[in-house]
């Protein structure tokens, strides 16, 4: 029986939901022909932990998609309260060990499918050449594109382990921005040679890897299509990740609320311009009201763009298609192994201990004073748990706001940002802070700046993720690891 133009325009949408129940319009949603849904922050009861409303998605209809951000590291949907018991890509990277972040990777597969999660949204395939990107940074594996595509394939092949599919991104690449796409709409104008060496490395060992599917970026790269971003261009989804690098599987569309893509043309609009361009699941983003007036929208824009002769029909049904060869793939694969979860939070301390072995830590000497400045994050990693140090210490919390007037702290001084450097009220403050007291420390958290380099009085962890801050805690205390 031949799909309907809105059932087919139901079965390219990744929707949402608000708040951590599932709502009364889901099963409505799934007759209708609903592809699947991606979890959010918004969706996390009191108590952080997604994974029984994830089950109780998963029980309506297992054969959907269901979708979430789990990175590990700074983003993390099954650990924001707590943060993440596995490394980032950038302490996997440093660490350069393919086969500890198979395993990690096949770990973290393993907690999503047992939350009935079979498609996660990661890894990062960014190299992320520009150290002050406000939104890749330690999301990536690193600067070198060979090495980024390593990891890459690696971290495909361990979910893939646990019957969990990626979703490689953000392609053609996130990592030269210096503007944060959810709020902004980066552009790169490296040439095409440059970027074909750089951005596209990592995206061609994702597909020689048999990657499920990879994710869009509202970025320009100016190379490729000078005015539009990558999310809404043709010559970018169709004429370069189709044709010029030969992807068969599913593209996905980075979420369609925000600013990159959506902020001129509308969810509706935006919706209709991605399939046009080539992709395939259009991811929308958080669903800001209890009903779900974000998939209607986006179905009844492109229901109309159809019969208006404004996107043709055969495109709407071969994205269709490819969502459900997708479902039809994965959605039923069987539990993995019981041990892949121990074994890769195992991998995870192990790469934890080895960052911070490099870092060579001088153990305190007696009570220290922890301070934390909040420096903001961004959407992608939301309000995770951070900077948790399990030391004896007096821990004092402050944001950039309350830095006039505090004067530097005496004694065993540690300091806790996020990215200190790119806000100049916080490095001043903690450079004062760090000439004022030999015992002062920082501990940066963030992708370090050039700036840090060498510095003794500077602990780089690369990440946030709570593996990594106890591996520190533990070295601080003068433990052996």
């Amino acid at each position: 029986m031949t799909a309907s133009v809105r059932e087919d325009a139901h079965g390219v949408m990744l929707a949402a939901f608000h708040g951590p129940e599932v709502p009364s319009w889901l099963a409505a949603a799934f007759a209708d022909g609903l592809a699947g849904l991606c979890l959010y922050g918004d969706n996390l009861p009191a108590d952080g932990d997604v994974r029984p409303l994830a089950r109780a998605v998963s029980a309506l209809d297992p054969t959907r998609v269901l979708a979430l951000d789990e990175e590990g590291g700074d983003v993390t949907r099954l650990h924001m309260a707590t943060g993440s018991p596995h490394p980032g890509n950038a302490a996997l990277g440093l660490v350069d060990d393919v086969d500890l972040t198979r395993t990690v990777a096949a770990g973290i597969g393993a907690e999503l499918r047992a939350a009935g999660v079979w498609l996660d949204l990661a890894p990062c395939a960014d190299a992320n050449s520009n150290p002050r990107n406000p939104v890749i940074g330690t999301r990536s594996f690193g600067a070198d594109p060979a090495l980024v595509a390593r990891h890459v394939t690696a971290y495909v092949e361990g979910l893939a382990l646990s019957g969990v599919a990626a979703s490689v991104k953000h392609f053609p690449g996130h990592g030269d921005t210096s503007a944060d796409s959810h709020v902004d709409l980066p552009r790169v104008d490296a040439d095409a040679g440059v970027l074909r060496e750089r951005e596209l490395v990592p995206f061609r060992a994702a597909i020689a890897a048999g990657a499920a599917s990879i994710m869009t970026s509202h970025v320009v790269l100016s190379a490729f299509d000078a005015e539009r971003p990558a999310t809404l261009s043709p010559a970018v989804l169709t004429g370069l990740l189709r044709s010029e690098l030969q992807y068969d599987g599913v593209i996905v569309s980075d979420a369609l609320d925000m600013a990159g893509a959506s902020r001129t043309l509308g969810i509706g609009g935006a919706a209709v311009a991605s399939l046009a361009a080539g992709a395939d699941l259009l991811c929308l983003g958080p669903e800001p009201s209890p009903g779900p007036e974000v998939l209607r929208t986006a179905v009844d824009a492109v229901v109309r763009a159809v019969e208006a002769g404004e996107l043709d029909r055969d495109r709407l049904r071969d994205a269709a298609s490819r969502v459900e060869r997708l479902r039809d793939h994965w959605a039923r694969r069987p539990q993995p192994d019981a041990t892949a979860v121990k074994a890769g939070r195992a991998a995870a301390e192990q790469v934890a201990a080895e960052v911070v072995r490099r870092l060579d830590v001088t153990p305190l000497r007696g009570r220290a004073t922890v301070v934390r400045i909040d420096t903001g994050t961004n959407p992608a990693v939301g309000w995770t748990a951070w900077g948790r140090l399990d030391v004896d210490a007096e821990v004092v919390d402050l944001t950039a706001r309350d830095l006039a007037g505090v004067e530097p702290f005496g004694g065993e001084v540690l300091v806790v940002t996020r990215r200190a450097t790119a806000h100049p009220e916080v490095w001043a403050w903690v450079s004062e802070q760090l000439a004022a007291n030999p015992r002062a420390r920082l501990v940066e958290l963030g992708w370090p700046d050039p700036a840090l380099e060498g510095r003794p009085d500077v602990l780089c962890t690369m990440g946030s993720s709570a593996v990594l801050l106890t591996a520190l805690s533990r070295a601080l205390r003068g433990e052996a690891s």
